[in-house]
C-alpha cells in the first residue's frame, strides 16, 4: 500500500482503463480473490487510520464497491473490532462477487443494520463503501440520507476506491441531469472523506476540480495487479533541481519580456516581471502599455523598461497580456508572428478568444516550431472555447486537451488541480497548490514563472509542468497564519 504525495509522479487511469485492468485480473485469478484482496486492503488502513476505533460503520451500495466494503468488514470483525454494516444491495440484483461478500460476511457473524450507528465519535470510523467509480448519477433516497449522516458524523470517513458521488474522470459532482446543476454546484449528496483507497489505479478525478477537497489524502493498493503503461493521465512529481554551473553568466539563462500593464493595471506586469526574476531568468525587460509610467522600479532595479516596439521578440520569451487590457490586441499579431517563445495570459487570451485571425496566427506559430503556452482560469478559456465555465470545470482535462488540440500549443488550465495539455501528449494534473492562490495577481506570477523557464531553454510542456508545480509548492509551504500575496508570492 502506497501513500500519494506531490513528490513523485504516477499515472492515472480513468474509468474505462480501470475496468480494463479489473476485468484483465478477474479472468487470471480464482472467483472472488480480487474482491478479498480489496477488502483486506480497506481493512489494513482502516486499522492503521483508526486503531483505537471501538466502532466502525461500513455503508455497502449494491455493487462491487459494496461488495469490497463486505470483505473490509469481515477483516475487520475478526480482528475484534465492532462493525455495523448498512447495506443496500438485493440479494435479487446483487453481483455474484458481492453476493459471496454477503454470506461470508453472515456466516463470520458481522452484525448488519437498517440505519447507521448514532453514537460514533471521533475516535471511530466510517467507511464509504456505497458506489466507487460506479457513480455516475447524484445519489438519492437512502443513500443520499446515508451520505448525509457520514459527512456529519464525528468520526472521519475511509473512502473506498473514490468519494460517493465524485466523477472519477473528471472530478465533477454527479448530478441527476444537466438541468438540475444545484448538487453539482453545492456538493450536496457527496461524500467528504479525509481518507480515499484507491483500488488497482489512481482515478484522474481524486486529483483536480472537487476531487482534492473531496478525497483527503489518498492511498493507492494495487492489489498484486500490474497497471500496465497504457495511463490515461498523470499526475507530476517533483522537478529535478536544476544545477547552475561556475562558468555560467547571465546570457546563459535567457532574456524575458513582458507586455502588458495597460493603464491602471502596471501591476500585473510588473508581478509577472518580479516572478521571471526570481525564477532565474539571465535578464527582464518590461514593455508596459500605459505611455511609458515607469523608468525604473525603487524596489527591483534590475527590471530593465523599454517600449514595446524597441524589443527584439525574435531573441525573447515574451509573456503577454498580464494586465494588457483592449491596448494589448494591437500588438498581438506582432507578438504572435515573431515571438520566439510566447506565454499568453489573461487579457491576450480574451483579445485572441474574439478573433479568428489572432486565432489563426497563433496555430501557425506550431507549424514554425515557436513555443507557445497558454495560461487561463476557467474562464478565460471558455472564452477561448466558446462554451459556459460549467462546461469547462465538468471535464478540465478534456477542456485543457481541447485547447492544446485547437491552438497548436500548451495549455495551462489553472484551478484545482491544474491540469497541463498537449498535442498529442496524454494531459498532466498537478498535485501542488491550494486555496491561498485564490488572490488577485498569483496568474500574473505564474505566467512569468513559465516565461523564465522557457528562456533558460526548456521544452514549453516541462516548463509549464515545473512553473505550475512550484507556484503550487509554493503556497503549501506558505507560513501559517500568514497571508498569501501575489507580490510575496512573487519574490520567492
Amino acid at each position: 500500500m502506497q501513500r500519494i504525495t506531490p513528490d513523485r509522479a504516477h499515472p492515472l487511469f480513468d474509468t474505462a482503463a480501470t475496468r480494463r485492468i479489473e476485468q484483465a485480473a478477474m479472468a487470471q485469478l480464482p472467483p472472488h480473490t480480487l474482491m478479498q484482496r480489496a477488502g483486506l486492503a480497506v481493512a489494513r488502513l482502516a486499522l492503521a487510520l483508526a486503531p483505537h476505533a471501538r466502532t466502525i460503520w461500513i455503508a455497502c451500495g449494491p455493487g462491487n464497491n459494496g461488495g469490497d466494503g463486505l470483505e473490509a468488514a469481515i477483516q475487520l470483525h475478526l480482528r475484534g473490532k465492532t462493525v455495523l454494516v448498512t447495506w443496500l444491495g438485493t440479494e435479487a440484483s446483487a453481483p455474484a462477487d458481492s453476493l459471496a461478500a454477503l454470506a461470508r460476511a453472515r456466516a463470520a457473524g458481522v452484525l448488519f443494520a437498517d440505519a447507521p450507528p448514532t453514537t460514533l465519535t471521533a475516535r471511530d470510523l466510517c467507511i464509504d463503501a456505497l458506489l466507487g467509480i460506479g457513480s455516475s448519477r447524484a445519489p438519492a433516497g437512502t443513500m443520499a440520507a446515508w451520505i448525509t449522516a457520514m459527512n456529519a458524523s464525528p468520526a472521519p470517513t475511509l473512502a473506498i476506491d473514490l468519494p460517493t458521488g465524485l466523477q472519477a474522470d473528471t472530478g465533477n459532482f454527479a448530478i441527476q441531469s444537466i438541468a438540475n446543476s444545484a448538487d453539482e454546484i453545492s456538493g450536496s449528496g457527496t461524500i467528504y472523506a479525509q481518507n480515499t483507497l484507491c483500488l488497482l489505479s489512481l482515478k484522474p478525478g481524486l486529483f483536480t476540480g472537487h476531487g482534492r477537497d473531496n478525497a483527503g489524502q489518498v492511498w493507492l493498493a494495487d492489489l498484486g495487479i500490474s497497471a500496465g503503461n497504457v495511463s490515461t493521465a498523470q499526475l507530476i512529481g517533483a522537478p529535478v533541481p536544476a544545477c547552475r554551473t561556475h562558468a555560467s553568466h547571465k546570457g546563459s539563462y535567457g532574456d524575458v519580456a513582458i507586455l502588458g500593464g495597460a493603464p491602471g493595471m502596471a501591476g500585473a506586469a510588473l508581478l509577472a516581471a518580479s516572478a521571471a526574476l526570481h525564477t532565474g531568468a539571465g535578464r527582464v525587460f518590461v514593455g508596459l502599455l500605459d505611455g511609458g509610467s515607469l523608468g525604473v522600479h525603487p524596489q527591483q532595479p534590475e527590471l530593465m523598461f523599454r517600449a514595446p516596439s524597441a524589443l527584439a521578440l525574435h531573441a525573447l520569451a515574451v509573456v503577454c497580456g498580464c494586465g494588457g487590457g483592449e491596448a494589448v490586441r494591437a500588438l498581438l499579431p506582432l507578438v504572435l508572428a515573431e515571438t520566439a517563445r510566447l506565454v499568453l495570459d489573461a487579457d491576450a487570451l480574451n483579445a485572441i478568444a474574439t478573433d479568428t485571425a489572432l486565432q489563426a496566427q497563433l496555430r501557425a506559430r506550431a507549424a514554425q516550431g515557436l513555443p507557445t503556452v497558454l495560461t487561463p482560469h476557467p474562464l478565460e478559456a471558455a472564452r477561448l472555447l466558446g462554451c459556459s465555465t460549467t462546461q469547462i470545470q465538468a471535464d478540465r482535462l478534456g477542456a485543457a486537451q481541447q485547447l492544446a488540440d485547437r491552438f497548436a500549443c500548451v495549455a495551462v488550465l489553472k484551478g484545482s488541480g491544474t491540469v497541463i495539455a498537449a498535442p498529442s501528449q496524454i494531459p498532466c494534473i498537478n498535485p501542488t497548490g491550494n486555496g491561498r492562490l485564490a488572490t488577485a495577481g498569483t496568474g500574473d506570477v505564474l505566467a512569468g514563472m513559465v516565461g523564465a523557464r522557457l528562456a533558460m531553454g526548456q521544452y514549453a510542456v516541462a516548463a509549464a509542468c515545473e512553473a505550475v508545480y512550484a507556484h503550487g509548492l509554493a503556497a503549501d509551504d506558505w507560513p501559517a497564519g500568514q497571508p498569501l500575496t501575489a507580490s510575496a508570492l512573487a519574490q520567492l
